[in-house]
């Protein structure tokens, strides 16, 4: 509702069989915490008015007339509550009963989507009781005139990018389920009231098919299942509700449990999705009907979103297999790598090695790159380049990095060399400006581009994603080379890499590379204090943690910079201040514009992540964009 977040739930009340009045009270009482949690929408199961398991008696008139009943009743409860219900109930027409979902907001009934596919094998039955859905048609319920059937969506008429649509437990099991078209149709948020048995084996089944349609239709997938209290005659019910977003879960309630399960969703972020993704095609509107409804400017206004996020979008949680990804990362890099000399048939490669996260990422690819074609790692010539600004520390991890690699190492002073330069453009040696520091950047891209013609090798470049949107490189210096196998790794998962490979490797080659990950992240161009590096890139252009984040979320779903601030303020809680947060959030934005520049020029590099910046693959902009717009937005928070 702010921002584009929307909490929603599903509920599962612990049901007694056919006794509707019992069932009620406790639906109401689930949809009454629902909105007391300020949330906007809640799903119930599949016939919960009822109770799913009651077999021949849903051929009883009497009890489907106390499940209308039961429902009006219901719907004139929880009429001054502000949230849109979703509940299970038997529905007559003629001579035809449908396993409907009632859909109503605010004691109005909206809408009775009907179940598509009717289930009639092994433990089920349906086909005995109800009809499939049929085209929509007008239908009198609870003293009230809705559409009944299929093709039935739900938009909001004052929550932009909401438009609900439902399908009932066998639907999403179906080769072609009816959310498919609602989805196309416009439909963000797509609820399922289900009543699913449990076996063995089910539970891990069911949540990958949620999350993975989920991501297949690019919207929230609410799913609610019954639970205790359904006949265990011969079936068990566990209620395993599951909240998903476009791939990702983001709530599960435990196995044989009742209760609320709360997330919220992101609408911006599903249309922004549906939008980048030009095979995402909208269906015509024939064919569907829509009803819709609004919320109260009160409860919009009232509404205030707690979704954190991961302080570290481009890093996989431990619980996904974080090895794993780091694994696939690293192979993915020295494959790009492995094919690029094998194409121009090289045996060797250059790296200017400072003993820095980056340049250590770099050779450790690069050795992977050499193991898969089966070359000698001699073959990388790893050179050390001190400076002005070299400290002994960096220095020694370099060398010892090299021998435990067993690549080939050098050590190439540049001092004499960037002082004569400076007596030819008149800079004094003393004068610490963006020359000093940049003329040792290009006299050491100038020394590897010519290693690498004497020894007919190739200069691989060590810069990361996050200095690329930054602009934090020099142009022509570390800016260039001939394949930049970090291109699309951003600061952040770079350590986790080198972590990965500390971890796997041992010996003195892990310490060594866990000393490397101690060490603070500096370019080295200022002369040390006391032995001790004295330029923190941190310190100057601000955390990568916090960069990372605002670069995750301004490429990867185009968000704008407020919404990005509050995200950031919730998920850096106790971290970062919001004035903190919002300094560097300005530094981002206008490096990120003024430096553009310097990546429509990049090298090739392969592609990692979701993320990149690269001017002939995911990222193109002119050189020349203003970042006002951007800016100002800031100003205002």
């Amino acid at each position: 509702m702010r921002d584009g977040f929307l909490r929603v739930a599903a509920a599962t009340p612990e049901v007694r069989v056919a006794d509707v009045d019992v069932n009620v009270e406790r639906i109401k009482a689930l949809i009454e915490e629902a909105a007391g949690r300020g949330c906007g929408v809640v799903c119930l199961p599949e016939l919960a008015v009822t109770g799913y398991t009651c077999g021949d008696l849903f051929q009883s008139r009497t009890l489907l007339a106390a499940a209308e009943q039961g429902l009006a009743r219901l719907m004139e409860q929880t009429a001054g509550l502000d949230i849109l219900c979703a509940v299970g109930v038997p529905v007559a027409v003629g001579g035809s009963l449908y396993n409907c979902a009632a859909v109503f907001h605010k004691g109005r009934l909206l809408g009775l989507p009907a179940k598509s596919f009717i289930p009639n094998y092994g433990e089920f039955y349906e086909a005995r009781y109800f009809t499939p859905a049929p085209e929509p048609r007008q239908v009198s319920f609870c003293g009230q005139e809705a559409p009944l059937g299929r093709n039935l969506l739900f938009p909001c008429e004052n929550v932009e990018g909401l438009t609900l649509g439902v399908e009932i437990c066998e639907d999403l099991w179906g080769v072609e389920p009816p959310s498919a078209k609602l989805a196309r149709a416009g439909a963000t948020v797509l609820l399922n009231p289900s009543c699913s048995d449990e076996v063995a084996g089910k539970a891990p089944y069911r949540r990958d098919l949620v999350k993975m349609w989920s991501g297949h239709s690019m919207s929230a997938y609410v799913y609610c299942d019954a639970g205790p209290g359904e006949s265990t005659g011969d079936m068990v019910f566990a209620g395993h509700n599951i909240i998903a977003e476009n791939g990702t879960v983001l709530g599960e309630s435990g196995l044989f449990s009742t209760g609320l399960t709360v997330a919220e969703i992101d609408l911006e972020r599903l249309a922004q999705e549906r939008r980048r993704a030009n095979t995402w095609q909208d269906l015509p509107e024939d064919g569907f009907v829509r009803v819709g409804f609004a919320y109260d400017q009160a409860t919009l206004a009232d509404f205030t979103p707690e979704r954190s996020f991961s302080r570290q979008p481009f890093v996989p949680a431990a619980s996904a297999g974080r090895g794993e990804r780091c694994q696939s990362i690293l192979t993915m890099q020295a494959q790009g790598l492995a094919t690029r000399l094998g194409h121009i048939r090289c045996k060797d490669a250059c790296i200017a090695f400072s003993g820095g996260l980056d340049s250590t990422l770099a050779a450790l690819v690069t050795v992977r790159a050499f193991d898969i074609l089966g070359l000698d790692r001699k073959g990388i010539l790893l050179v050390s380049m001190p400076c002005f600004g070299t400290t002994e520390r960096t220095r020694r991890n370099a060398e010892t990095m090299a021998k435990e690699l067993g690549a080939s190492f050098r050590e190439i002073p540049i001092g004499d060399s960037v002082r004569s330069h400076f007596r030819d453009i008149g800079q004094a040696e003393d004068n610490y400006d963006v020359t000093f520091e940049n003329a040792q950047a290009r006299e050491r891209t100038q020394v590897m581009m010519d290693l690498a013609n004497q020894r007919g090798g190739i200069v691989i470049g060590t810069g990361d994603l996050s200095e690329l949107a930054l602009g934090w490189a020099t142009y022509n210096g570390d800016h260039m080379s001939m394949y930049g196998v970090n291109a699309d790794v951003p600061k952040t998962l770079v350590r986790h890499l080198v972590r990965f490979e500390a971890e796997r490797l041992g010996g003195l080659l892990g310490e060594t590379l866990f000393d490397v990950l101690d060490t603070p992240v500096s370019p080295e161009l200022l002369p040390p204090k006391d032995g001790e590096i004295a330029q923190c890139t941190e310190e100057l252009v601000g955390p990568y943690e916090l960069h990372d984040f605002f670069l995750y979320y301004l490429l990867r779903y185009g968000f704008g910079p407020g919404k990005i601030y509050r995200m950031a303020c919730r998920s850096f809680d106790g971290a970062y201040g919001p004035e903190v947060i919002k300094g560097w959030l300005q530094v981002f934005c206008r490096r990120f514009f003024a430096q553009q520049f310097k990546r429509s020029c990049l090298p090739d590099g392969p592609k990692v992540g979701t993320v990149s910046l690269s001017p002939r693959g995911d990222w193109r902009m002119p050189s020349d964009a203003s970042g006002a717009l951007w800016l100002k937005e800031i100003e205002t928070l």
